[in-house]
């Protein structure tokens, strides 16, 4: 360019700069179309919501107090929580949260002691005695029928308190 002339855009100088241009804006049209359709479906920012419900235990049977609790958690919430422990006030011994696996291509079954149980959003999760369960001692003299006070706590949404009805095995 000589000294004193004119910068004159080009054709290709206009195209070269609305493509360059192109790229970064059709990017955010694409975020915000994403994050659009998020918010209208109710998810964005959606706390966890947790229901506890069709709790039971099972009533043991022999010499031994020891049995398991399962109950059926729903999540209806956008963000995932943890079931992190359970307690309850009528049992006799410590609770935990147990997890059972098949070992020797099915041959036998293994219980491990879980620290936490993850819940995803908009998930249930169904406990069972092949699955996720709630390790304790029974109260003394629990029959068919009782009802056996829970409280599960939840990393995200605190403590729910449920009931569960004694029940025996196979039930």
């Amino acid at each position: 360019m000589t000294v004193g002339a004119r910068w004159r855009p080009t054709r290709r100088r206009l195209t070269d700069s609305l493509l360059t241009a192109l790229a970064p804006v059709a990017a955010c049209g694409i975020a915000l179309g994403g994050l659009t359709a998020w918010v209208g479906a109710g998810q964005a920012g959606s706390p966890a919501r947790i229901a506890v419900s069709n709790g039971r235990v099972f009533l043991p049977y022999g010499d031994t107090t020891d049995t398991a609790a399962f109950f059926d958690i729903s999540h209806r919430g956008g963000a995932g929580d943890r079931l992190v422990k359970v307690t309850s006030s009528a049992t006799g011994g410590q609770l935990a949260l147990s997890a059972h696996r098949m070992a020797d291509g099915g041959a036998s079954a293994y219980k491990d002691d879980v620290d936490s149980v993850a819940v995803p959003a908009g998930r249930q999760l169904s406990m069972s005695p092949s699955g996720v369960d709630v390790t304790l001692r029974a109260g003394a003299g629990w029959q068919v029928g009782d009802l056996v006070p829970f409280t599960l706590h939840f990393e995200r949404s605190g403590a729910v308190s449920v009931l569960a009805v004694v029940v025996r095995p196979g039930s």
